[in-house]
This record gives structure tokens, C-alpha cells and sequence, in this order.
């Protein structure tokens, strides 16, 4: 076999590597809405909390076992369906606070996601409600290793974090509705092809 030959045989699996083909493919899911919400808490007259829920949702998520960190994600919560299962459904939907009419969706985007062991990660994004778009953190916690189920089979997260609601513009009530917004995700994500 002429030494040429045999150089670019033995050449072949270098460049596959250089050239990403190597590279695992990315793992997608998208969020199963019937199984997923969201919940927001807040102080409210300073001695009880009052709770929020937003139970309609779409989202998809994708990460390169590769490089976890380069995470994409969306997630949009339809605001139209926030109930408090009382009178305050209304206030909150209006325009002091969500003004879903003008805003009927939030949005959260995520830009990286830093994995602390294999099922617990804070993933940082942005978050637009009202108009207004500011950076977040989530914590997140995986009901299995999402870098090791190749994208095979359903995951289970819950999310939280605070939220200042002065920043997304809904400041109405001060002495009566707390500041800070506690804010939990539980999804379930099913994989996605």
C-alpha cells in the first residue's frame, strides 16, 4: 500500500474529530404544557402570601452534552390564564400590574445554564413581562441527569426564583402587595426530535 495512502488513512479519524463530526448531538426537549406551570408568591397586608398561578405554557430546550453551558431555551406563559382562584384574578390581569390585554405573554429566554453535579444547574436569561425585559437566574433542579438520557426519555425539573416586581413596572399597591415575587416552575419536558 503506497505510504500516501496509508498517511491519509491514519490522518482520517483527526480530521473527523477537528471537523465536529465526533461531536454528540444536541439533546432537545420540548415542555409538555398538560403537565407544566407556573406559581408566583407574594407577601401580602404583611401577614399572609397570595399566590398566582399561570397554568398555560410552551417551551423547548436544547444542550450540547458537549458544552452544557450553550443552552437554548424559551419558555412563553400565556398571562391571559393567571388566576389567584379569587377576586384578584382581575386585579392582577389589569393594567396596575400584568396588563394582559397590551402583554398576553411573558417570556423567558435562557442564555447559558452552569450544571452544579448532574441534576442541580442555575441557568441565567432574560425575562420580558409587561414590555419590560431584565436578566434572571434560575435555580433548577432535574428529576434525572439531562446530559446522560441522551434525549430518550421525559425530565422533570422545578425551577425557582425572586423577582422584584418594581422592575417589570408593576408597582401599584406598595403597602399592600410585597416587592418580592417568589416564583416556581415545575415542568415536565418530553423529548423532541
Amino acid at each position: 500500500m503506497p505510504t500516501r495512502l496509508l498517511a491519509t488513512l491514519a490522518a482520517a479519524p483527526l480530521v473527523l474529530l477537528l471537523t465536529g463530526a465526533a461531536e454528540p448531538p444536541h439533546i432537545r426537549y420540548a415542555l409538555d404544557k398538560t403537565h407544566s406551570a407556573v406559581s408566583a408568591r407574594v407577601a401580602f397586608l404583611g401577614l399572609a402570601t397570595k399566590t398566582a398561578r399561570f397554568p398555560d405554557m410552551n417551551g423547548a430546550f436544547a444542550v450540547s452534552p458537549a458544552d452544557p453551558s450553550a443552552v437554548t431555551m424559551q419558555v412563553d406563559i400565556d398571562a391571559r390564564t393567571l388566576t389567584t382562584g379569587d377576586s384578584q384574578t382581575k386585579t392582577l390581569r389589569g393594567k396596575s400590574f400584568f396588563d394582559v390585554g397590551r402583554y398576553p405573554t411573558l417570556r423567558f429566554v435562557a442564555n447559558r445554564m452552569d450544571m452544579h453535579g448532574d441534576r442541580a444547574a442555575t441557568v441565567d436569561g432574560q425575562l420580558t413581562a409587561k414590555g419590560i425585559t431584565r436578566p434572571i437566574r434560575l435555580d433548577v433542579t432535574f428529576s434525572a441527569p439531562p446530559m446522560e438520557t441522551g434525549g430518550t426519555q421525559p425530565i422533570e425539573l422545578v425551577a425557582n426564583t425572586t423577582v422584584d416586581r418594581n422592575r417589570f413596572g408593576m408597582t401599584a399597591w406598595p403597602l399592600v402587595v410585597g416587592r418580592m415575587v417568589k416564583v416556581t416552575i415545575r415542568a415536565r419536558m418530553v423529548p423532541q426530535g
